[in-house]
This record gives structure tokens, C-alpha cells and sequence, in this order.
């Protein structure tokens, strides 16, 4: 059963992955500029973050293999949609329906998984992680290969549906209902998931993690949805060059994640994550500061190696600070979010004003929050 869940997160990260390394084609294709593509970045993920806790909350006092799956089959929607689109407002339209359907077929799948062994959170939350590397690597693979027979961006997305669809068959007699047995669903149960996840918010333990995670995403998620274009636009690559480019930084990254599964069994996370927060502080600048292309790629390729584990390490803290809580962990991670959707559309604005390279720094702050707000000791579960 985790290989099944390791291989819905792989799915998930295999379409990130090919709609990174894409935005240069999409941008040309439906010529959008760099305000819309922060709004693309950030308004789906700020409605997936306003619907999700919702839906988590359910998975853990309702029908979690219900809303899981029933995820699975908006995944497959969005990405036929996404396939689809002629247009930014089509566009925009496919990836509000998949963040929530992501939410709830691979994030319950998450739940699951740490559920599954409480005491090994941190070590199967870098499983999760190095399985989602495996998919970021082969999205611009994918996307170079399509490219290279001619096919484009589109069928990409319509391969990645299929896909899907493969994996919520063998999905659908295997996955089993981890949620509370309840046959009805009734206000009365929302209701309180919802006092409890509020009662949860007074945990200051709790909020570090959920802040902390926020901060991480800058140097992740944030920094490779804007790399490829960063590379086009910056650096001189063409958009098939910026593919191959994002794939070394992925597949460094790879690495990464791959070492960290046997090294959190002999070295604390946080101890780790504590240095590895260091080396990004001086591997940032030097990458924006760095005068030619392939300085640059040396450099992102080092700091995808060196940030692998931050993902993995505090959402492993955040689930061993709300034991059997799975769901609603997920529900205040998602809520916590709505902040920080919104940093994509304000790194495009400031783009678009100021020119990608400037508005590249305000991601530091990500890192440096980590710096600062990282615990100094072994108190609030930072290891299991």
C-alpha cells in the first residue's frame, strides 16, 4: 500500500514538473504576460487553499477513500482541461480544478501514508519526497521529448491524464477508508473538525511548522515555477535549453532526496535542515549574481542538491505535533497557504515592473526565515 501512495505523489510532481518546464511554450503559445503568469501561479492555489481545509477536515471525521478518489477523478478532469485550453481564462479555469483535486487525491494519500507508521513520519515523508523528485525530473523530460517529436505542450497533458487514470484503477479496490465510520455526511461533523483544527491553531508548536513551511516553499516550489522562464528571460536559453536546465537542477535535487532517506536514519532533521539553510543563504545570491549561463545552472543545480529534505522534514514535524490528526494537519497546512499563493502574482507584478532578475530576491526571505525561526532544541516533536 505505500508504493501505491508513492506512485499517486510521483503522478502529481510528473504534471508539476512538465507545467514548470512548459511556461515558456504556454506563455508563447497563448501570449501571456508576466502578470498573468503570476496570477496562473497564484490564484488556483489561493481557491485550492480556501476549499481544501474543508475537504481535509472530512478526511479525517468522514469518508476519506471517498473524497480521495472522487479527487482523482477531478485530477484526470483538470489535466484534460488544462489539455484543452485555447485561452489564459480556459487556462486558468483547468488549474483552479486541479489544486483542490490534487488536495484531495494526493494529500489524503499523504495522510494516509503517515498514518500508516506514526513512529517513521520524517523517513516516509522523504520517501514522499524522493518519489515526488523522481516525478519533477521526468516532467521536462517528458516535455523535451514531446517537444522533440513535435508534439508540444498539449499532449503532454492528455499522456499525464491517461496516466492518471491508469493509476486510479489500480487505486480503486486497494486504497482503503482511513476516515471515521460515519455513513452520513452531516454539518454536525464538519462542524467539529472545524472547533478542533481551531483548537489546534493555539498550539504555538503547531504555527511554527505551518509558518515554517510556508517560508520553505520560496526556494521550492516559488523558485522552480519562475526557473524556466528565468533561464529564457535572464539567462539566454531558448525554452528547450531552460527544460533541459531545470531538469539538471531537478535531478541534482534527486540526488538529494535520494541521500537524505538513509542519512535521517543516523542524523536529527533539523540538524541537518539548520545547515543546509546556511549553504542556500550563500548559494542564492550567487546564483542571481553569477554573470554567465552556466555558473548559473551550476549554481541551481547545487541548491536543488542542498534544499533537499526541507519539505519533508517540517511536514514530518507538523504531523508529529497533531498525532491522528492526519487530516486536519493537511486542512491548517492548506489554510496557512492562502498567504502564500499569493507571492507568486507579487513576484510577477514585481516582474513585470521591475524586471524577473530583481524581483528573483524577494525569495531570500525564505531561508532566512527558516534561519530565524527553526528550533533550537529538541522540544515541539522536531524528531521522532
Amino acid at each position: 500500500m505505500p508504493l501505491l501512495y508513492l506512485l499517486i505523489e510521483f503522478i502529481d510532481e510528473l504534471v508539476f514538473g512538465v507545467e514548470a518546464a512548459a511556461w515558456p511554450l504556454i506563455r508563447d503559445d497563448l501570449a501571456l504576460n508576466y502578470i498573468q503568469i503570476g496570477l496562473a501561479l497564484s490564484l488556483p492555489g489561493l481557491i485550492g487553499s480556501l476549499i481544501e481545509p474543508f475537504l481535509f477536515i472530512l478526511g479525517d471525521v468522514w469518508k476519506r477513500r471517498t473524497l480521495l478518489l472522487g479527487g482523482g477523478l477531478l485530477f484526470i478532469l483538470s489535466l484534460a482541461l488544462t489539455a484543452l485550453s485555447q485561452n489564459f481564462f480556459l487556462l486558468i479555469v483547468s488549474f483552479s480544478l486541479f489544486y483542490p483535486a490534487s488536495g484531495m487525491f494526493v494529500n489524503l494519500s499523504q495522510a494516509n501514508l503517515m498514518d500508516s507508521d506514526p513512529a517513521r513520519r520524517e523517513q516516509n515523508m522523504a520517501r514522499w519526497t524522493f518519489a515526488g523528485s523522481l516525478g519533477v525530473v521526468a516532467g521536462p523530460l517528458l516535455l523535451s521529448g514531446m517537444a522533440f517529436l513535435s508534439f508540444g505542450w498539449r499532449p503532454a497533458f492528455g499522456i499525464l491524464a491517461t496516466l492518471t487514470g491508469l493509476i486510479l484503477l489500480f487505486a480503486w479496490k486497494r486504497i482503503p477508508d482511513t476516515g471515521r465510520d460515519a455513513s452520513d455526511l452531516s454539518l454536525r461533523l464538519l462542524f467539529d473538525g472545524l472547533r478542533g483544527a481551531f483548537r489546534a491553531l493555539k498550539d504555538k508548536a503547531i504555527l511554527r511548522w505551518l509558518a515554517l513551511l510556508e517560508f520553505s516553499d520560496l526556494l521550492l516550489d516559488v523558485f522552480y515555477g519562475f526557473l524556466p522562464l528565468y533561464f529564457v528571460d535572464v539567462a539566454g536559453f531558448t525554452p528547450a535549453q531552460a527544460a533541459a536546465a531545470v531538469a539538471v537542477w531537478t535531478g541534482v535535487g534527486l540526488l538529494g532526496d535520494f541521500l537524505l532517506i538513509p542519512l535521517l536514519e543516523k542524523v536529527r532533521g533539523l540538524d541537518y535542515l539548520r545547515w543546509s539553510v546556511v549553504l542556500e543563504l550563500i548559494l542564492f545570491p550567487l546564483f542571481l549574481l553569477a554573470p554567465l549561463p552556466w555558473q548559473k545552472l551550476a549554481l541551481a543545480g547545487a541548491m536543488g542538491f542542498f534544499n533537499a529534505g526541507w519539505y519533508a522534514i517540517l511536514k514530518g514535524n507538523l504531523y508529529a505535533s497533531m498525532p491522528e490528526k492526519s487530516g486536519t494537519a493537511l486542512a491548517l497546512n492548506s489554510l496557512s497557504g492562502v498567504a502564500g499563493k499569493i507571492i507568486p502574482f507579487g513576484i510577477g507584478l514585481a516582474a513585470q515592473l521591475f524586471g524577473l532578475q530583481s524581483a528573483m530576491w524577494l525569495l531570500l526571505a525564505g531561508p532566512l526565515a527558516l534561519l530565524v525561526g527553526l528550533p533550537r532544541t529538541s522540544r515541539n516533536h522536531d524528531h521522532q
